[in-house]
C-alpha cells in the first residue's frame, strides 16, 4: 500500500469482478508508476499492484504534493465519487474520463463527462460520439511478451496442438457478441477443403452463455470437420502470449466490441488477421497489409478470406511480417502509458 499523502493520480476500480477495464487498469499503473507518484484504489486489484485502501480516499487531504491530484475514471460509477470528493467535500481534483464505447451516451453519462477537466477516447469512432473535445489514446500491447516464436513446432508440441497442421485461431470469451458461432460456421465452410488446416476456438464460458457453448460444441462435432475444430478452454492471462505464437491465422468474428485487444495481439507475434469491422478493428487492421477487414457478419467473407489466405502462404508469411512491424511500431503499452501520463501532467501544471 502507498502512502496517499505522496501521491498525485489516483485510478479508481469499482468493479468487484474482473473486466476489460480493470485488466487495463492493472497493466498500465505499474507502468505508470515508474514515473510519477500513481496508485489504484477500489476491488478486484492484485496485492502487487501500487494501490491506496479506498478508506482512505474520503479521508486525505485537500491538497495532492503539487497543489492538486489528478482522479481518473473509466466508468461512470467512478465518475460521480469524483464530483462528489470534489464539490461536496472540497478536494482538489482533476477530473479525467476514459471512454472506449461505441454508442451514443445517455443524458446522464453526457452530463457527468461534461464535468471532466479532460477525456481520453481509446479510438476515433469512440471519440466521435463524445460532444466536446477529447485526446484519442488507442490500447497498447506489451510487444516484448506478445512477440513471434522461434521454435513453434516445439511451441505447439508443449501446448498438445497439432506441430505440422496450418492453425486459424479465434479467442476470447464464448457468447453471441463475441461472433463464435460465425467463426464456427465459417470454418465448417473453410475446412473440408484444406484437410491440413486447424481451427482452435478457445475461451471462458459464463453460466449464462453455456447452452450458447454446448450448441456450437454439438454443431461442431456432428460435421464431417470435427477432428479439424479444437476447443479449449479458457487458460490464465499469463499464458495466452503462446497461443497466439502457435497460430498462422487469427480470426476476430466479433458483433460488437469496444475496444478489442485480440487483433493487437495476434499481430504482434505476426499473426495475420481476419476481423469484422467493429471496436477500433479498422484502425487496428491495415486491410490488405495486415489482414482483412470484413462486414459484421458477414460469414461468407470470412470463409472465402480464410480460404485464399490458406492457399497463399506467401502472402501469409507478407502480412505476418507486416503485422508485427504495425503493433510493435503503433500500439505498444508503454506508448499508451506515456501518452496518458502526459495529460496527468498538463492537468497537475494547471494546478
Amino acid at each position: 500500500m502507498l502512502e496517499i499523502a505522496q501521491t498525485d493520480i489516483i485510478v479508481p476500480n469499482f468493479k468487484r469482478r474482473l473486466s476489460g477495464v480493470t485488466a487495463t487498469v492493472v497493466r498500465l499503473v505499474p507502468l505508470q508508476a515508474h514515473k510519477m507518484a500513481i496508485a489504484a484504489t477500489g476491488f478486484a486489484l492484485p496485492d502487487d499492484l501500487p494501490q491506496i485502501p479506498l478508506s482512505r480516499i474520503l479521508t486525505m487531504s485537500r491538497h495532492g504534493p503539487q497543489g492538486a491530484r489528478v482522479w481518473h475514471a473509466r466508468r461512470n460509477n467512478e465518475m460521480l465519487p469524483g464530483l462528489f470528493l470534489k464539490h461536496v467535500l472540497r478536494k482538489r481534483l482533476k477530473l479525467v474520463f476514459t471512454s472506449a464505447a461505441q454508442r451514443h451516451h445517455t443524458g446522464y453519462t453526457k452530463w457527468l463527462i461534461r464535468q471532466m477537466d479532460a477525456v481520453i477516447a481509446t479510438s476515433d469512432k469512440s471519440a466521435s460520439y463524445l460532444e466536446r473535445a477529447c485526446h484519442v489514446i488507442r490500447h497498447g500491447i506489451d510487444a516484448d511478451l506478445f512477440s513471434p516464436c522461434a521454435d513453434k513446432r516445439a511451441l505447439r508440441r508443449q501446448l498438445g496442438l497439432p506441430e505440422d497442421a496450418t492453425l486459424i485461431g479465434c479467442y476470447g470469451r464464448v457468447r453471441p457478441s463475441k461472433g463464435n458461432d460465425i467463426f464456427v460456421d465459417a470454418m465448417l465452410q473453410v475446412l473440408p477443403n484444406h484437410p491440413n488446416a486447424v481451427a482452435v476456438m478457445m475461451g471462458g464460458v459464463t453460466e449464462h452463455f453455456k447452452s450458447y457453448a454446448r450448441d456450437l460444441s454439438a454443431k461442431i462435432n456432428a460435421s464431417p470437420v470435427a477432428d479439424q475444430i479444437k476447443v479449449l478452454p479458457e487458460v490464465p492471462v499469463s499464458d495466452m502470449a503462446r497461443y497466439y505464437q502457435a497460430l498462422d491465422l487469427y480470426v476476430a468474428p466479433q458483433r460488437w466490441e469496444g475496444f478489442g485487444l485480440t487483433p493487437l495481439e495476434a499481430m504482434a507475434c505476426a499473426v495475420p488477421v481476419i476481423a469484422t469491422r467493429v471496436g477500433a478493428f479498422e484502425e487496428l487492421v491495415a486491410d490488405g497489409e495486415t489482414g482483412c477487414l470484413v462486414d459484421i457478419e458477414d460469414t461468407q467473407a470470412i470463409a472465402s478470406r480464410t480460404h485464399a489466405l490458406l492457399a497463399d502462404p506467401k502472402l501469409r508469411s507478407q502480412w505476418s511480417g507486416a503485422a508485427r512491424t504495425r503493433a510493435r511500431t503503433h500500439f505498444r503499452i508503454d506508448q499508451e502509458a506515456d501518452a496518458i501520463s502526459e495529460v496527468y501532467k498538463s492537468l497537475l501544471a494547471q494546478a
